[in-house]
């Protein structure tokens, strides 16, 4: 097992680390769904941007039970960007291998849209996402005012990461132990 990272060590070194970590995590989706669910209905939320998991991302997908769920559709052109659709338009598999909705899916605003839920590689307990590198989420949500919340197994919640002006950081966390507020600088 490589050892944990540095803090100021490079974004691929700790990709690095969080994949082979991943590689060896239990899947434990169903607490993890539970717990948002909980969470979601106390804040009284009803439209929710999901993810497509992953191989080693918790699954979220069953919370279409109780919520509208949104799901994304990457494009490449003009520029890497993500479009939101509802989430039994995913149909067609995307190269990352995970079911996207078509080319001609209607989309849905992002205004609509009350929580957001983010996969991620880690997470760092102030909110860093630490992504796959495309920046998707980062030029998606940079003046989203809904509720936002990281989805990663709770081993992968470390103490800081690197980040970048232009990162996104989410408000709370949520891993097979429950959801829990970020900690911000100068916050405890």
């Amino acid at each position: 097992m490589l050892a944990r990272p540095a803090p100021g060590a490079p974004k691929a070194q700790w990709r690095t680390w969080a994949r082979e970590l991943r590689s060896g995590l239990p899947n434990d989706s169903p607490q993890v769904t539970a717990h948002l669910a909980a969470f979601l209905h106390g804040r009284g939320v009803r439209r929710v941007l999901a993810y497509r998991a992953l191989p080693g991302e918790p699954d979220v997908g069953a919370l279409a039970r109780e919520f509208e769920l949104l799901t994304t559709r990457a494009r490449f052109r003009p520029g890497p960007h993500l479009t939101l659709h509802r989430w039994e338009t995913a149909t067609e598999p995307s190269r990352f291998g995970v079911l996207q909705p078509p080319a001609n899916a209607p989309r849905v605003p992002l205004a609509t849209v009350e929580a957001v839920l983010l996969p991620a590689l880690a997470f760092d307990r102030s909110g860093v996402r630490l992504g796959y590198g495309g920046g998707f989420y980062d030029r998606l949500l940079p003046d989203f005012t809904g509720l936002t919340v990281g989805v990663v197994p709770g081993a992968l919640v470390v103490p800081a990461l690197p980040a970048e002006a232009h990162d996104l950081r989410v408000e709370f966390l949520a891993t097979e132990g429950g959801v829990r507020a970020v900690v911000r600088p100068g916050r405890m």
